[in-house]
């Protein structure tokens, strides 16, 4: 029996419930992990909340993200033993693979030693944030050395994950935030520049810092936010939407895209963790960043397992700055 966490009905933090569960050996291919930390995501709570791309059947588990070691293979399994320290790359289905559990099981494709430099709180607080900035900004945009980028949602774990990648390859990373209450911190975290979106005209003050426009936008945020970004990009832009945190709807800039001919691009890190090719070219860039000390997981706080729900509050309280930690 190992423990993990389902929820029978959508709602708020108050739903989950750590359960005792039988966890069948590792099939062919697969990997048993004994987990010793997770890493909380906004996803787990959209569907805990039932508003989630994905709706599982209930009762079910959640979780994207561990780290811990190996305790038993699957036949045909090359490359893992017990006790080989790992993590694990986010699933396409986390209803299907939950990650929140004492025990869990993994294709062994999505399963990654990290480096031993790595803490297992550090690992579980690596590969959403990485994989999903790495995605958008590298792999679908082309960010190149010198170009300015807006990151909005700026000291969440992507945004943060964001700003570290933008530095790594020599652009220019703008954080975007709701108050100037983190500005410090997103300016020690290597942001070059910070703007509060609801203390200052977003629009001119991109415009007063790139006043040529920004080709690329990663936003997290979608509502009224969409305007102002359109206005302050550059002709042929690409403003890349990977969330959708704003409870307001989402205005269609039209006359901005015709006029400068943007690209509006939806965006999932399924894109990149399901295609074999473009995954082991992420995980390479982020192994070889975590060991330059270029990558560098922020968490915000650890909380153990048994306080799960004070975990999950604390995630949608939009306080933290950086990872959520859970240990077990």
């Amino acid at each position: 029996m190992a423990r993990v966490v389902r929820f029978h009905a959508h709602g708020g933090p108050e739903v989950l419930r750590i359960e005792d569960v039988e966890v069948p050996p590792p099939g062919p291919g697969e990997v048993r992990i004994r987990v010793k930390a997770l890493g909380l995501n906004r996803a787990e709570a959209s569907m805990r909340r039932g508003a989630y791309i994905e709706t599982p059947a209930l009762p079910s588990g959640l979780g994207l993200e561990a780290a811990g070691s190996v305790e038993a293979v699957g036949d045909g399994v090359d490359g893992f033993t017990s006790g080989d320290a790992v993590s694990i790359i986010p699933p396409r289905s986390m209803a299907r693979r939950p990650a929140y559990g004492e025990l869990v099981t993994f294709p062994a494709e999505l399963v990654v030693k990290h480096p031993p430099s790595l803490s297992f709180e550090t690992a579980a607080a690596t590969w959403m944030q990485y994989l999903t900035a790495y995605g958008a900004l590298v792999d679908v945009a082309r960010l190149g050395r010198g170009e300015p980028v807006v990151i909005t949602a700026a000291s969440s774990s992507v945004g943060l994950a964001a700003i570290q990648i933008a530095n790594s390859i020599g652009a220019i990373p703008i954080a975007v935030t709701r108050t100037a209450a983190k500005k410090e911190a997103l300016l020690d975290a290597g942001a070059a520049q910070v703007v509060a979106s609801r203390e200052e005209d977003i629009e001119a003050r991109l415009k007063a810092i790139a006043p040529q426009g920004v080709r690329v936008v990663l936003d997290a945020v979608g509502g009224p936010i969409f305007t102002p970004l359109a206005a302050a990009m550059a002709r042929g832009g690409i403003l890349i939407e990977y969330g959708g945190l704003s409870p307001e709807p989402t205005p269609f800039p039209l006359f901005e895209v015709l006029a400068k001919t943007l690209t509006l691009r939806g965006y999932l890190v399924h894109e990149i963790t399901g295609d074999p090719e473009r995954l082991e070219a992420a995980k390479r860039f982020i192994l070889d960043g975590l060991a330059s000390g270029a990558l560098k997981p922020v968490i915000a706080k650890t909380f153990p397992f048994d306080k799960i729900v004070e975990a999950h509050r604390f995630l949608e309280s939009g306080e933290q700055f950086g990872k959520i930690v859970v240990t077990i």
